[in-house]
């Protein structure tokens, strides 16, 4: 299964990505999105759009984090309907 975060940059941009790494004050990333803030709902669009595909990981230098934070599973579904990762949510059960 893989990690979907939301991680805050000190430059106050929210990015969604997937998690592959973190060692040494690196988080290694793939897959970013920057997220867009659309009256009362939110967007997303690539991030560092530029990077070479045949390496898509980036490493983010945690000096530069502000935070780093679980997402809601419906955020989660979402970014796995963009970028195909077939993760399968399972429904929320109400004890009774």
């Amino acid at each position: 299964m893989i990690d979907v975060k939301l991680i805050r940059m000190i430059t106050g941009e929210e990015i969604v990505a997937e998690v592959t790494d973190f060692s040494n004050g690196i988080l290694t990333i793939k897959n970013a999105l920057l997220v867009i803030p659309q009256q009362g709902q939110v967007g997303f669009m690539p991030w560092a759009t530029v990077i070479d595909p045949d390496h898509p990981e980036i490493g983010l230098d945690m000096k530069h984090v502000i935070y780093s934070v679980e997402v809601a599973p419906e955020v989660v579904a979402q970014y796995d309907k963009i970028f195909g990762n077939n993760i399968v949510l399972p429904e929320k059960k109400l004890i009774v």
